[in-house]
């Protein structure tokens, strides 16, 4: 705008200069001004009026240590975990591991998933191993856990891409909210019951001792960092090809060279599952047994599915939300692991109903698969989760981690499941009625009480969120749901959350 008729002005060129400058500055300095006048404006009308003065610190400070139990709390909790110090003994020491209702026997060895986030699949096969050993009088056994975890690091990639495919399609924009959720973390070891179906069905199940451990499977988070950003750079390259009016063909041509890449990327972390293998072992009586050879699909399908057909187990969740009445069925927009396999659905149903299944799942011979958020109120030595196993209320002066009731604490971020266990026992009162349960985790018998919690029926009621069962315990009233058009639940609902994506050792809390 600085475009000065020097001679009629009657001055130099450098003045000229000069003054278009000075007049440049000016303007610039107003809009400055009154952009960050504007700026302040919003965030004081955002913001409290009243900020925090130092009068009102300095009489914080003088209540504190007006109380000398905050100044003893304060000694000791500068010099000890907070979480430790909240612990009741009184609590833990009348913890006992008893129960009048147990499955006949547990599985050996106590497994352990180590630093990695497998919780769901150590559980599922936990619970799957149970009959197998029982039929075939193995005293120690494990189903693969990474086998099953290399199939869904592939179809759960493949899964992927085709959502990022469908999103493009659908005009979601990159700097949405579904594509951001999407984006933040494409790929993590947790899963959701499902999900297990769709695996064993495609790909069946192999013992541990024909496809072992791996470094990349006890410690997934190198592996996992490699994969995400390799299916990051594919979204754009994929996103790019929708918006460039593409052909479903090339799209898909696209999607299977990225796949290639993925595949030799877990292949070369965990080893390469195999086509066909024979299981030879020594059963209790010390006498010599052999099955095989054939593939993974065929042993599933002969020798387990009789036993345990995952097709025959319904998973039923409690969701309080006023928003998500039970009785109804809901899924998960964008939550799954195969293209074309089973959708992720919820029955959501009352507490009560969730317990009454567990129990008599239990009664019937049957450990139960379940998913719950298992740092809360979580007493680590004995293995106990209970809502009195922290007194945090002694410690603060408020209560910590159930201040809100359930619903709340879903809708607030403030919970959400984390974790899968497997119940293989319940102590019941005069009644019937469950008061605790004994669970089998996935971090070794060096943990809690040879590898196993005891969980309150209080505990329960707060923080479980989801179990399975075998639908021959379910009521047919509560079966019928499943007949529904499910609801679907945006991306990143909180049940939609994976157990377990941070339950690794290096993340429990």
């Amino acid at each position: 705008f600085c475009r000065l008729p020097v001679v009629s002005l009657g001055i130099s060129f450098f003045s000229s200069l000069l003054y278009c400058y000075m007049l440049t500055k000016a303007v610039f300095s107003v809009i400055l001004k009154s952009r960050i006048t504007n700026f302040k404006q919003i965030t004081v009308a955002a913001m409290s009026t009243e900020p925090l003065s130092l009068e009102t610190l300095k009489k914080l400070h003088d209540d504190f240590y007006s109380n000398s139990k905050n100044e003893l709390a304060q000694n000791v909790c500068t010099r000890y975990d907070p979480f430790e110090v909240a612990i009741s003994r009184r609590r833990a020491d009348s913890a006992l591991h008893v129960y009048n209702i147990k499955v006949e026997s547990e599985g050996k060895p106590v497994t352990n998933q180590e630093n990695s986030g497998r919780c769901w699949l150590f559980a599922a096969l936990n619970v799957m191993r149970l009959p197998f050993m029982k039929k075939n009088a193995i005293e120690e056994f494990e189903f693969s856990q990474s086998y099953l975890f290399f199939w869904d690091k592939i179809e759960r990639s493949h899964y992927w891409l085709n959502n990022i495919v469908a999103t493009a399609k659908e005009g979601e924009k990159l700097d949405g909210r579904l594509l951001n959720f999407l984006l933040k973390d494409p790929i993590n070891d947790g899963g959701q019951w499902d999900m297990i179906v769709n695996l064993v069905n495609k790909y069946g199940v192999v013992p541990k001792k024909i496809f072992p451990e791996s470094f990349s499977s006890r410690r997934s988070l190198h592996m996992n960092a490699l994969i995400k950003t390799k299916l990051r750079e594919y979204a754009k390259e994929l996103r790019d090809k929708v918006a460039a009016k593409a052909s479903d063909a090339d799209i898909q041509g696209t999607i299977n060279k990225q796949i290639a890449v993925i595949y030799n990327i877990v292949a070369t972390c965990l080893g390469t599952p195999p086509e066909k293998f024979t299981f030879e072992f020594y059963n209790k009586e010390k006498a010599y047994q052999c099955m095989g050879p054939l593939s993974p699909q065929e042993f599933y399908n002969k020798h387990v599915r009789p036993l345990f057909n995952v097709d025959d187990k319904v998973c039923l969740v409690n969701d309080p939300r006023e928003s998500n009445p039970f009785g109804k069925l809901y899924t998960l927009h964008c939550l799954g692991n195969v293209v074309g396999g089973r959708q992720t659905a919820y029955n959501n149903q009352p507490i009560e109903t969730l317990m009454k299944v567990v129990k008599d799942s239990i009664q019937g011979g049957e450990a139960v698969w379940f998913g719950c958020e298992v740092s809360k109120r979580f007493e680590r030595k004995n293995g106990l989760e209970d809502l009195d196993a922290q007194d945090y209320r002694l410690v603060f002066n408020t209560e910590v981690q159930i201040g809100m009731k359930k619903a709340d604490r879903l809708l607030y971020g403030d919970s959400c499941m984390t974790h899968a266990m497997v119940f293989t026992a319940v102590g019941t009162d005069d009644k019937g009625n469950p008061k605790r349960f004994r669970v089998e985790n996935s971090y070794s018998d060096k943990e809690y009480d040879k590898g196993y919690l005891l969980l309150t029926e209080p505990w329960f009621r707060e923080f479980v969120f989801e179990v399975v069962v075998d639908k021959k315990y379910v009521p047919q009233a509560v079966l019928e749901v499943f007949k529904q058009t499910p609801v679907v639940l945006p991306a990143w609902d909180p049940m939609g959350t994976l157990a377990c994506p941070c339950c690794d050792k290096e993340n429990r809390q």
